[in-house]
């Protein structure tokens, strides 16, 4: 596990749509990969060894998967942002991994139209 980063950015609170995050997949060598956990948008694009395409972590590019992140899954169907149905065990598990990203990666925005976005 890599240790927590002192050289971190101050967090941005940029606007994404859905959409828009889509964009940033790692699926364009131009463009920054990014993750969004409970709805906040974190720069991954230096670890593309597990983020990019092909690669075990891939699934979480260019969206927010936090259900899928909660239960600890890389199945597909898991990788969405609502995780309202999570029981209290797999929450806390969602909030270790923000958490982990948080002390890790630079916060670039927020996603502004998906059911995290509210919980």
């Amino acid at each position: 596990m890599q240790p927590p980063r002192t050289d971190l950015d101050p967090p941005k609170d940029d606007p994404f749509t859905v959409e828009q995050l889509k964009q940033y997949d790692g699926s364009d060598p131009s463009k920054p990969i990014y993750v969004a956990i409970k709805g906040q948008i974190f720069d991954v694009s230096r670890k593309g060894d597990v983020y990019g395409p092909g690669k075990s972590y891939n699934i979480f590019a260019g969206k927010d998967g936090s259900k899928g992140l909660g239960k600890s899954s890389l199945n597909p169907e898991d990788a969405v942002s609502d995780y309202s149905d999570l029981p209290e065990n797999e929450k806390k598990v969602l909030d270790d991994w923000h958490t982990f990203f948080s002390k890790r990666y630079n916060i670039v925005g927020r996603i502004v139209d998906s059911p995290s976005a509210n919980l």
